[in-house]
């Protein structure tokens, strides 16, 4: 895939009011079924609009994990403001992610997988990381035109990304969070 990266000067979109409707942190949040003792990692973190709420609902460590530094930077601000201190912060692309073996509960990736550039590498890499019995939920971009998100074309449609978690040894579930993102909720057969 590998298309464009977000940029951090645009990080004021991912805290938006308008995203916020769009696509409530806390609904996500209970569809990945939160315990207090799970260990999470929050693939692509960014400023953290899903990273900081998951660290709430959760007594163990949060991994914030995101290539771009500046992000980092921002969601340790936003941490720091909000008194959450419950995060780790990780600097790593997706394909060789510094975790142990089987040491994460919960994996969520949102909006970055189609920014990768081997989809397969980073399914490796989070089917390492996972536990037994561990869940990923990747949301993304719809394939369809809209005003928000990556061009047309670097979007990778939810059939296809359902094709390459199954062939890659994943069980997994679809559903639509609104007109343009959908999320797939899998676990490691």
């Amino acid at each position: 895939m590998s298309g464009h990266r977000f940029k951090p000067e645009n990080a004021d979109k991912l805290l938006s009011d308008d995203r916020k409707q769009r696509l409530p942190y806390d609904q996500v949040i209970d569809r990945l079924a939160l315990d207090p003792n799970d260990v999470v990692a929050d693939l692509g973190a960014g400023n953290g609009y899903f990273t900081i709420p998951m660290a709430n609902h959760t007594e163990e460590t949060v991994y914030a994990v995101d290539i771009e530094l500046k992000m980092l930077e921002m969601l340790k601000k936003r941490a720091k403001e909000t008194h959450v201190e419950n995060i780790e912060y990780v600097n790593s692309d997706l394909e060789t992610i510094p975790m142990d073996d089987h040491s994460i509960d919960k994996v969520l990736i949102a909006f970055v997988i189609h920014e990768v550039p081997s989809v397969v590498n980073t399914l490796n890499e989070i089917k390492r990381i996972l536990k037994p019995g561990g869940t990923v939920m990747v949301i993304e971009w719809e394939a369809v035109e809209s005003e928000d998100g990556p061009p047309l074309h670097e979007r990778l449609a939810s059939k296809e990304l359902m094709k390459v978690l199954q062939d890659h040894g994943f069980q997994a579930t679809p559903y639509q969070l609104n007109a343009i993102n959908y999320a797939i909720e899998a676990t490691v057969n």
